[in-house]
């Protein structure tokens, strides 16, 4: 996702559902239309089965009308919010949206904090990170935030160094030292799991290794620790919806106890509550 990431066919699709919504709207989209149905625009894992866990069980006693919209990609549930087709989304971190309202510029905002995904580092090869042998090829998201933050997953593991002051946007040029000559591929980050039969290991984002069937609190070589990380994922609308009593119901209920609960015993720590 860095400016010249690949649209798959998943993203085109959302991109055409995306419209769709548009077009069979009212002259109200759906973020200024605080009468009809809150629709979210989410991740499938775990972000969409969260919020639908919360339409079964906790939407219609909290008096919330709320349609879910799942997308395969970390483009268009921006796009969609700030266009007022969807009226929030819940797929995202910091780092991420500050570098895509930069980029795009959007306006979109967060509105509360809901969970981390630790990052992990898997292969289908080795069983360690020691029995990565001098050459070896990782696989890292493509997209500006997410290959930064899989390199300093590595770094913190001794496996490379980075350059003083590589901040968000480091690449592998800001690699100082590699003692295992590491070779880099990078891929859109819904691809990584699919990468692991190619490359010798690949560092993937908690919600598409959990898509992938992998099981990052048990199946990682190494995994992002969640004390003091600033990635955790939250609900996010365009600026102005904050108050949207539709987004503050939901704001609400994602952060309940049953919420932490459903969290916990559903991901057994491969997804963590932030509240």
């Amino acid at each position: 996702m860095r400016n010249t990431v690949k649209i798959t066919t998943a993203v085109l699709a959302a991109g055409a559902l995306t419209l769709g919504l548009s077009a069979c709207g009212s002259d109200k989209d759906s973020a200024s239309d605080t009468s009809g149905p809150l629709i979210v625009a989410a991740s499938p894992t775990p972000h969409a089965e969260i919020l639908d866990f919360i339409k079964k069980n906790l939407a219609k006693k909290a008096g919330l009308d709320l349609e879910v919209k799942e997308f395969q990609d970390y483009i268009v549930p921006n796009t969609a919010t700030e266009d007022g087709s969807v009226g929030a989304n819940y797929f995202q971190n910091q780092p991420y949206l500050d570098d895509f309202n930069k980029k795009r510029g959007t306006h979109i905002v967060p509105v509360v904090t809901v969970h981390l995904e630790p990052l992990g580092l898997y292969s289908h090869k080795v069983k360690s990170v020691d029995a990565l042998k001098s050459g070896a090829t990782v696989a890292v998201p493509n997209d500006a935030v997410n290959e930064a933050r899989a390199l300093k997953l590595l770094a913190s593991k001794g496996l490379i160094t980075l350059k003083d002051g590589a901040g968000t946007e480091a690449t592998p040029q800001d690699i100082s030292k590699n003692p295992k000559n590491l070779k880099f591929k990078e891929v859109e980050a819904a691809q990584t799991p699919r990468s692991l039969d190619d490359v010798d290991a690949a560092v993937v984002n908690g919600n598409y290794a959990i898509s992938a069937g992998l099981k990052p609190a048990e199946e990682a070589l190494v995994l992002e620790s969640a004390k003091n990380n600033p990635y955790g994922n939250f609900l996010a609308v365009k600026k102005g919806n904050e108050n949207d009593p539709r987004v503050k119901k939901l704001a609400k209920l994602l952060t309940s106890p049953e919420v932490k609960k459903f969290i916990e015993d559903k991901y057994a720590g491969s997804v963590i509550p932030s509240f």
